[in-house]
C-alpha cells in the first residue's frame, strides 16, 4: 500500500480521488494548497502526489519545483482544467510523470499511479517563461509532453510531419526550453539550398578553398557552438552531404573546405516531410545516417487531425494580423476544411481575410476561396469524411471530437445561432453546449462574443 498525497483546493475533488485512492488499495493524504502540501511531505513520507496546477497561493508548476528540489522527492503527476502548452511542457522538463486533464476516469488513474510508484524521473534545470505554440488537442499535448522529457537532453531528434504542420516550431521549443537556451538556434534548410553551396553553408571554408572565397566563413556548425542547429527537410540532402553529416556525428568534429577538423559543441535537430525508410528503399537516403538522427522521432501531426487547435490557431494569427474575430459560421467553416497546407495553410487564410474584411468580425463568405466542395457540408459528405478520418487511422476522441463539432455548428446554423433551440436539437442540455463551445474555441458562453443568443421562456 502506497501513501498518496492530493493536493486541490476543490474539497469535492479532493474527497472524490481520495475515494478512488483507497478502493485502488492505497492511503490517500489531503492538501487543500500548495503550502499544505509541502508541510505534509516535510512531515510525512508520500509515495507519490497528484497535484491540481491552477490553486490560490502557490501555483501547481512552483509547488512541483520545490517537490522536485528536494533530496528525495516523489514522483509527481499534474492534472489541471486548464491544460496549455506552456504548462505542460514546464511540468514534464521539471520532472512530471504526466500532465494531465481533468477530469481522470478511474482506470486511467490506476495505470497512472501504477507507472507513478515505478519512476524516477531527473531534476531539471529552472525554466524560461511564457507560452511557446499553441496547441490544446490532445495530438499536441502528446508533442508537448515529448518536448519536456527531451528538452534538457543532448539526443539527436528526428522531426516528422506534412509540410507547414510546425515542425520548426516544435524545434524552437525543444531549444528554448532545455539547457542550452541561452545559445543560438539555426535552421538551415537543406531543400532550399543547392548542393554545392549546402557543404559551405554547413561546414565553412577558409580564404582561398575554392573560386571565389575572398574571406573566412565559420559555417552553421560553428555558428550554433553553444546552442541547437536545425537541419530542416534533411531528407533532400545530397548523399555527399549525407555521409559528411554521418561522420560530423559520430565524431563532433567539422571540416572546413580547405581547412583542418574543428570540434563543434551544438546539439542536433533535424525535420522532414518526406518518409525517410521509403527514401532508403529507393536509394536517395542512408540508412546508417537515419539511424544516427532518428534517435529519437517526433511525430508532428497535420491540422486536420487537430481539430481543437484550428479556431485558437486561427484567433492567434487574426490577433497578430489586428485583432479581429471570428463568427461562429466562419469557424465552423475552418473546420470543416481538411487544411492540406496545414498550420502554414491557416495562417495565410487568416491574413487574407483580415486584410480583405473592414469589418471587426470575419463572415464565413471570406473564406470562400477555401476550395471545399459544398457536397462535403451535407449528412453524406460530413459520414464519407468521418469514415475517410477513421480509415485514415485517426483515433476515438479525435473523430468524435470532430463529429460533435461538425454537428453542433450544423445544428446552430438550422437555428440561426439560437444556442437553446440548438441544444435541444443536439438532446444536450444547454450548458453542456455551452461546455462543448469552449471546448472548440467556437465563442464563449456570455452571449458577447459575436454570436447572438436568443432566450426562450423557459431559459
Amino acid at each position: 500500500m502506497a501513501r498518496i498525497l492530493i493536493v486541490d483546493d476543490d474539497a469535492g475533488l479532493r474527497e472524490s480521488l481520495a475515494e478512488t485512492m483507497r478502493d485502488l488499495g492505497h492511503e490517500a493524504a489531503l492538501a487543500e494548497n500548495g503550502e499544505a502540501a509541502l508541510a505534509v511531505l516535510t512531515r510525512q513520507r508520500c509515495d507519490a502526489v497528484l497535484l491540481d496546477l491552477r490553486m490560490p497561493g502557490m501555483d501547481g508548476i512552483e509547488v512541483l519545483r520545490r517537490i522536485r528540489a528536494r533530496p528525495t522527492p516523489p514522483p509527481v503527476a499534474v492534472l489541471t482544467a486548464v491544460p496549455t502548452s506552456a504548462n505542460t511542457i514546464e511540468a514534464m522538463r521539471l520532472g512530471a510523470v504526466d500532465h494531465l486533464a481533468k477530469p481522470i476516469g478511474r482506470a486511467d488513474l490506476a495505470a497512472l499511479l501504477e507507472r507513478m510508484l515505478a519512476s524516477a524521473a531527473p531534476l531539471p534545470r529552472q525554466p524560461p517563461p511564457g507560452e511557446t505554440f499553441i496547441g490544446a488537442s490532445a495530438a499536441m499535448r502528446e508533442v508537448q509532453k515529448t518536448i519536456g522529457r527531451l528538452a534538457d537532453q543532448e539526443t539527436t531528434v528526428l522531426i516528422t510531419g506534412e509540410t507547414g504542420s510546425g515542425k520548426e516550431v516544435v524545434a524552437r521549443a525543444i531549444h528554448r526550453y532545455g539547457k542550452r537556451a541561452e545559445g543560438a538556434f539555426l535552421a538551415i534548410n537543406c531543400a532550399a539550398i543547392p548542393a554545392d553551396l549546402l557543404e559551405s553553408e554547413l561546414f565553412g571554408h577558409v580564404r582561398g578553398a575554392f573560386t571565389g572565397a575572398h574571406a573566412d566563413r565559420a559555417g552553421a556548425f560553428r555558428a550554433a557552438h553553444g546552442g541547437t542547429l536545425l537541419l530542416d527537410e534533411i531528407g533532400d540532402m545530397a548523399p555527399l552531404l549525407q555521409a559528411k553529416l554521418l561522420r560530423v556525428l559520430e565524431t563532433r568534429e567539422i571540416t572546413p573546405l580547405g581547412g583542418r577538423p574543428v570540434p563543434i559543441d551544438v546539439r542536433i535537430l533535424a525535420a522532414t516531410h518526406r518518409d525517410l525508410r521509403a527514401e532508403i528503399a529507393r536509394g536517395r537516403f542512408r540508412e546508417d545516417l537515419y539511424y544516427r538522427i532518428g534517435v529519437v522521432p517526433l511525430a508532428v501531426p497535420p491540422l486536420r487531425e487537430r481539430l481543437a487547435d484550428i479556431v485558437p490557431l486561427a484567433e492567434h494569427f487574426l490577433g497578430l494580423a489586428g485583432g479581429k474575430r471570428l463568427a461562429a459560421a466562419a469557424a465552423a467553416r475552418l473546420l470543416a476544411y481538411p487544411w492540406p497546407g496545414n498550420v502554414r495553410e491557416l495562417r495565410n487564410a487568416m491574413e487574407r481575410a483580415a486584410v480583405l474584411t473592414p469589418e471587426p468580425v470575419i463572415a464565413a463568405s471570406a473564406f470562400d476561396f477555401l476550395t471545399m466542395g459544398q457536397d462535403e457540408a451535407t449528412d453524406d459528405g460530413i459520414a464519407s469524411r468521418l469514415a475517410a478520418r477513421i480509415a485514415a487511422g485517426s483515433d476515438l476522441p479525435g473523430a468524435v471530437a470532430w463529429l460533435e463539432a461538425v454537428l453542433i455548428q450544423n445544428a446552430l446554423a438550422a437555428t440561426r445561432q439560437n444556442r437553446v433551440e440548438a441544444a435541444r436539437r443536439l438532446g444536450i442540455h444547454r450548458q453542456l453546449l455551452y461546455a462543448k463551445l469552449r471546448r472548440y474555441g467556437l465563442g464563449e458562453a456570455s452571449g458577447d462574443d459575436g454570436v447572438s443568443e436568443k432566450r426562450t421562456k423557459d431559459d
